[in-house]
């Protein structure tokens, strides 16, 4: 009996992710020595925040993100899609070739310089957090006549 069959529930879930992450890593070096990739500024430190956010989505963690898991991340993200967008989506970083956005089709649709889609959501997502950041804290006192 190998030592992942010995684990259950969240361990076993852990130990998914855990070599799920090393696999995402591998892939992640790929890119670092990939000469096409070179000129990327901050290469290393987006491919993991690319990892952080792919394998958030990645809810079964089978290394893949399916049309389910992209309609919740984009519900997620308050940009809901119909099923034909999504399957645009999928069809636009898979180059046609699948039904499920594997993590390096996701890395080159991230680091490609089109304007895809699903790019384009992400980066306004980080941004929208960076504002909510902002506005924690109690609202600034106002006087009546602030009031239109």
């Amino acid at each position: 009996m190998s030592s992942q069959q010995n684990l259950q529930g969240g361990k076993a879930f852990g130990a998914l992710k855990e070599q799920q992450e090393e696999t995402l890593d591998a892939l992640n070096k790929e890119f670092l020595d990939d000469p096409k990739y070179q000129t990327d500024e901050d290469l290393p430190a987006k491919l993991e925040a690319f990892k952080k956010k792919y394998m958030e989505f990645d809810l079964n963690a089978e290394g893949e993100i399916d049309l389910m898991a992209l309609k919740r991340m984009l519900e997620k993200l308050g940009a809901a899609k119909t099923h034909l967008e999504l399957k645009k989506m999928i069809l636009e970083a898979t180059g046609g070739l699948g039904e499920t956005i594997g993590y390096r089709d996701f890395l080159r649709l991230m680091l490609g310089k089109r304007s895809a889609i699903l790019k384009l959501i992400l980066m306004y997502e980080d941004k929208a957090k960076e504002k909510e950041e902002k506005l924690a804290g109690p609202p600034a006192k106002r006087a009546i006549a602030d009031l239109p």
